[in-house]
């Protein structure tokens, strides 16, 4: 088994709702398994208001996504797969009514979609991404062998 990265984690639930079916320490294992190298990482819960007014005011779209990740060190990412002194520093925040609306419609349990999402928005604040075929190949790739990993089946099949 390889080595853990260094992880500082901290969990924030001003949307409740999911503070017991997604726990701190099972957050903290999907984390780790997307993990390339140390990390320092905010994961936060929010609901459809504050999920919209974040994608509206930092995106220009306006309505709540699933996940957004806010990568601190992105403007290197071209020079170092966007980790600044070998730490990468991100923000992720996953909106509670679109996670479970796209879970019931996927047939999917909250916590398998809320695994997705998170490991999901980890690659992203490693500089992955899937603007064109060729990145979101090599991203869906690597998101189905973390989940793998973790005994989460392949989040691309059809159910």
């Amino acid at each position: 088994m390889p080595p853990k990265n260094k992880l500082s984690l901290s969990v924030q639930y001003p949307d409740a709702r999911l503070q017991d079916s997604v726990p701190r320490p099972q957050l903290r294992r999907w984390v780790q398994a997307a993990l390339l190298a140390p990390a320092e990482l905010t994961i936060r819960f929010v609901d459809a208001d504050e999920g919209r007014a974040l994608n509206r005011d930092y995106r220009g779209k306006d309505y709540a996504t699933n996940v957004l990740t806010f990568a601190y060190s992105e403007d290197e990412a071209e020079e170092d797969d966007g980790v600044e002194g070998g730490v990468t520093q991100a923000d992720i925040i996953l909106c509670t009514d679109v996670l479970q609306r796209e879970a019931g419609e996927q047939g999917k349990s909250v916590v398998e979609h809320a695994a997705h999402l998170v490991v999901h928005g980890v690659l992203h604040a490693q500089g992955y991404d899937h603007e064109d075929d060729e990145e979101a190949t090599e991203m869906e790739s690597l998101e189905i062998e973390i989940l793998g990993k973790l005994g989460w089946p392949n989040p691309y099949a059809d159910r």
